[in-house]
């Protein structure tokens, strides 16, 4: 048998995406590969098993055809026990694994001899944008965020004139000009809203006007020098971050739409709106906090949850891009393919992984039983020597000064004998 590729069904509460789409189960099976799927697995993304079946690939008849003999295992989020306890040694698995709040995960497939990929750990280089997950989840999520605070928000977004009034446009802050940032800036303003934006990064400014939008942010010296010669922002002083946070309170008491969404990768979400300023919005007006599952950019905001405070809700969904099931599987599929097209021999259908190459080696989490992430690998204690016993250091020391008094006795003149 050539080279079997299994995508089971998601397992994770609010995951409805699936690791294929109708596409990219084409463009497998066109390189001989059996692509073999769960019952199911595309239900929650629109995508029936018939339809699946027609594009060529092949629906399990139970979880133990699924996933026998398979080489590789295509998932969107990280397997559960039970599917772990059902995966071989030695399969490949890819998927979106989570590592910094995973480590149990990650043990557990090294114990169990399973390879892994999280793609999340695609490194920002050229030749990698094709499969970069978190941009091109991050891209709907920035979308829907927008959608989701007109849901909740009961006024129109943009300015209209009528017969029986004008209605003014809506007002709308992005906090962090990000892959979403900048979505979520240009859905606004394609509804009309009057949209500002704001960033740690000065490269940022340009990207937020280029879209229509307009910058806030402290803009002395310091600013301007703000960032690193990699794109990456520069921890700002105390005196700094206290002018930021006086002029965004003020921006936001005249906001009516606030969305953030700011993430550090192996920490809590910064918080960058607190209570007071919460607060000091007008009634009916909207915050929406898409780092609500990683702490949380909102004071207050709850996963899963619409939080009210006082007249002014904070929307805190759950695995947004989620909510874009459709759209989300599609562009999932097509980044796992092109990392699959590197890692594929086309000739042979059969995996060919070049554990040096770059990509690989900024995914790579487990391989043949071991953790080789550095980011994540087990660190090593190595044994020190014992520092030299002060006993043997004074005896070198007495050594030393015999060595040097008998040197000094040589170079005196010989006593003459009582005798002589």
């Amino acid at each position: 048998m050539g080279l079997k590729i299994a995508i089971p069904k998601e397992r994770a509460e609010y995951e409805k995406r699936v690791a294929v789409s109708v596409d990219t189960v084409k463009k497998l099976t066109g390189l001989g590969a059996l692509v073999m799927i769960e019952s199911g697995a595309g239900e929650g993304a629109s995508v029936t098993d018939q339809m699946f079946k027609d594009a060529g690939a092949t629906i399990a008849k139970g979880e133990a055809d699924l996933y026998k003999s398979a080489h590789v295992v295509l998932k969107v989020q990280g397997p559960s026990d039970d599917e772990l306890g059902k995966l071989d040694k030695g399969t490949l698995l890819i998927a979106m694994l989570a590592p910094y709040a995973n480590a149990e995960l990650i043990s557990a497939l090294a114990k169990k001899g399973i390879d892994a990929f999280s793609m999340e750990l695609v490194p920002r280089i050229t030749r990698a944008q094709s499969m970069d997950v978190l941009s091109s989840q991050s891209n709907l999520a920035g979308y829907k965020a927008v959608l989701d605070a007109t849901e909740h928000y009961t006024r129109a977004f943009p300015m209209m004139m009528t017969a029986a009034g004008t209605i003014p446009p809506t007002k709308v802050f992005i906090m962090g000009a990000g892959v979403a940032g900048l979505q979520a800036i240009a859905t606004a303003k394609r509804l009309g809203a009057v949209v500002t934006a704001t960033d740690v990064r000065p490269a940022a400014k340009e990207q937020v006007e280029s879209l229509g939008g307009s910058f806030v942010a402290v803009e002395n010296e310091e600013f301007k020098e703000a960032e690193t010669a990699g794109g990456y922002a520069k921890e700002m002083s105390k005196d700094y971050q206290k002018q930021q946070a006086a002029l965004v309170a003020e921006h936001i008491t005249k906001q009516d739409i606030v969305i953030t969404t700011a993430l550090i990768p192996g920490r809590p979400a910064p918080k960058l709106i607190d209570s007071k300023m919460v607060k000091s919005m007008k009634p009916g007006s909207v915050l929406v906090d898409l780092a609500v599952e990683s702490g949380g950019n909102i004071e207050g905001s709850k996963p899963g949850e619409i939080v009210d405070v006082e007249g002014v809700s904070i929307v805190g969904h759950r695995n947004v891009p989620s909510r874009l099931a459709t759209d989300a599987s599609s562009l999932y599929a097509k980044n796992l393919l092109n990392l699959l097209n590197l890692i594929i021999d086309k000739d042979k259908a059969e995996l060919a992984i070049d554990w040096d190459d770059e990509i690989v080696k900024g995914i790579a989490l487990t391989k043949g039983g071991e953790i080789i992430h550095p980011n994540f690998a087990e660190k090593k204690t190595t044994t020190k020597k014992a520092p030299a016993k002060k006993s043997t250091a004074k005896k070198t020391a007495t050594a030393k000064t015999a060595t040097k008094k008998k040197a000094d006795d040589d170079k005196k003149p010989a006593k003459k004998s009582k005798e002589g």
